[in-house]
């Protein structure tokens, strides 16, 4: 039972985001676009930029929203407006689909190398311990050890 929970649970954490992802689409605020639309003039997000065009892409995007436009379309519109630079994200497709798995890439060469050195260095960690769980030492540190050991006992 505790199996199956815990294999259901990340597909109900994905349709309890699935809703209001789609409520965003259909229903965009211009504080979420400031974030993900990049000022021409001072390459800053709009939410950092004080710039004129920033200002008039504010006022572009207030217009939309109130139009009813969903972030698609109104993404749609500045990028043939100001070309696919004004997004702060790159697309998924084609070329720019590098800047989205360099990063996983580069995560997962980590991962094996991490892992590869684990194994390494848990392998040489020098002979195993003798039968019996004892370590073997000369015959003299055994004697002292014996001695030292009776008189801690005694």
């Amino acid at each position: 039972m505790k199996a199956s929970l815990a294999l259901a649970l990340p597909f109900l954490l994905a349709l309890l985001l699935v809703g209001p992802a789609a409520a965003s689409e259909q229903h965009p605020t211009l504080p979420e676009l400031e974030g993900e639309l990049i000022c021409p003039t001072c390459k800053t997000t709009l939410d950092q930029s004080e710039a004129p065009v920033a200002n008039q892409i504010r006022s572009f995007v207030r217009q939309r929203i109130a139009a009813g436009d969903t972030k698609s379309e109104i993404k749609a519109k500045l990028v043939g407006f100001y070309g696919p630079e004004v997004l702060a994200a790159p697309s998924k497709r084609g070329f720019d689909l590098i800047a989205w798995l360099l990063p996983l890439g580069g995560l997962a060469a980590g991962l094996v190398a991490a892992s590869a050195l684990a194994w390494r260095w848990s392998r040489s960690r020098g002979d195993p311990p003798s039968p019996g769980g004892r370590i073997a030492l000369e015959p003299a540190l055994e004697r002292r050890l014996d001695e030292e050991l009776r008189r801690f006992d005694g």
